[in-house]
């Protein structure tokens, strides 16, 4: 939570670390000055050193909750929700705001992961692959945050008269492991109900992370590749790992379709149809597993289209990115990925024209939240003196498709495979080992 003030509710004795005075009840945290808080409870104020910390006196019972955290930021279900978290509480200083962060055991931080991620209701093989995904996904951060501040060398992008490159992963969390909403693993604490199977699953993997030559896997998910999944250095930074590798979604190839996808014909045949994949699928108990309540909102994650308008377009890239190109003349593709999804795109405009990319800021330059993934073909019709004045993009999935495919796992164990065999499906040639 970044925001100006917290309302915070303490259920069960918190203890401030550095005054040693106890505290519950419903308070008020502001930020006085650029290293000091005022922190009000049950009628009294107290000035107070950041950083400030919480601490539960029993770790079962003591509860916190904060008021309008918001969840799902800039995304099309971007909302705000009172969450209740276990651990303590730690307060700081961010440029002109107050961070809330929540500290508590990596094997906790789980049970809400898989639960907020998912529904806590879903099956146990689900459970437990994506127990493991999430345990490798957050140790490797904590693994590639610490060879950042050890100094190796890091960039999300660059800019030229020709192109706006961006891609986006470690450079927002430089005070803390890991946010908690869709930008890293969505954490609710304990908002969300878990369940014994939930429990189960974390128990029954305690400790098993997917690993690959000795190093834990960087290992990624998204809600539905579209049908292939796409490779690692076409969403982040150009580094290769062999476990993030192109697969097809399914137990056999689709009858009908090239999924070598090189050509913009190809491309778009696959983009515009509905290939059998293990995501592509309609049944509400399935999916009433890997989707939220608000992300059930969204139907038409496998294949799905947008409409703009000229005007909408230009405002949204000058808006979302930042780009005047002027009226825009054409959208051309430059580069795909294996999945399909434009990696570089040509924005061809009557004042300049310039290529973005990477697969999220093509997401963001053309939608005021984020498009549902970059995997598209662009129409257009009603073009006035050259200038298209209507803009159809038709697409595929749902996130970047790196990884493990949630949609398509939960239809995997509704079919009877194993976490195992799900994990050995989506990453390739890597181990489950057990590291603690």
């Amino acid at each position: 939570m970044y925001a100006p003030t917290i309302n915070v509710a303490l259920e069960g004795v918190f203890t401030d670390k550095e005054s040693g005075r106890k505290f519950t009840g419903e308070g008020l945290i502001e930020k006085i000055a650029e290293h000091e808080i005022l922190f009000t409870i049950q009628g009294e104020s107290f000035r107070k050193p950041l950083p400030f910390r919480l601490d539960p006196d029993d770790q079962n019972q003591g509860i916190f909750e904060l008021k309008n955290v918001t969840i799902g930021i800039d995304f099309h279900w971007e909302r705000k929700e009172n969450q209740r978290f276990r651990g303590s509480l730690k307060v700081i200083a961010e440029n002109d705001k107050l961070t809330a962060i929540n500290e508590l055991p990596l094997e906790e931080y789980l049970k809400s992961v898989i639960s907020s991620e998912m529904s806590a209701t879903s099956s146990e093989e689900l459970l437990k692959a994506h127990a493991v995904v999430s345990r490798s996904w957050l140790l490797a951060q904590i693994i590639q945050e610490n060879k950042v501040r050890g100094g190796t060398s890091h960039s999300s992008g660059y800019d030229s008269e020709t192109e706006h490159i961006r891609w986006y992963d470690r450079e927002d969390h430089a005070n803390f492991h890991v946010c908690a909403d869709d930008h890293c693993q969505r954490y609710q604490g304990i908002t969300k109900s878990t369940t014994e199977a939930v429990n189960k699953a974390i128990d029954e993997t305690f400790g098993l992370v997917l690993v690959y030559d000795g190093e834990i896997c960087d290992a990624r998910y998204s809600k539905s590749c579209g049908g292939i999944t796409e490779v690692f250095e076409n969403v982040w930074q150009p580094i290769n790992h062999p476990y993030l590798a192109k697969l097809i979604d399914n137990d056999k190839e689709p009858e009908g379709f090239d999924t070598s996808l090189d050509t913009e014909e190809k491309a778009h045949r696959w983009i515009t149809h509905s290939p059998e994949a293990f995501c592509n699928t309609h049944d509400k108990e399935i999916l009433s597993q890997v989707l939220n309540d608000y992300d059930q909102e969204t139907q038409d994650f496998y294949r799905w289209k947008v409409e703009y308008s000229q005007d909408e377009l230009q405002h949204l890239m000058k808006t979302r990115i930042g780009l005047d190109v002027g009226h825009i003349v054409k959208l051309i593709p430059v580069e795909r990925g294996v999945s399909g999804r434009l990696i570089k795109l040509m924005v061809r405009g009557t004042h300049k024209t310039i290529t973005i990319g990477k697969e999220l800021e093509i997401r963001k330059a053309f939608s005021n939240s984020h498009l549902y993934s970059s995997a598209f073909v662009i129409d257009t019709e009603n073009s006035v003196d050259g200038i298209p004045q209507k803009f159809i993009f038709t697409g595929a999935g749902w996130g970047h498709g790196v990884g493990l495919c949630q949609i398509g796992a939960a239809v995997m164990g509704a079919r009877g495979y194993t976490y195992e065999q799900i994990l050995k499906h989506y990453f390739v040639g890597a181990e489950l080992k057990r590291r603690y």
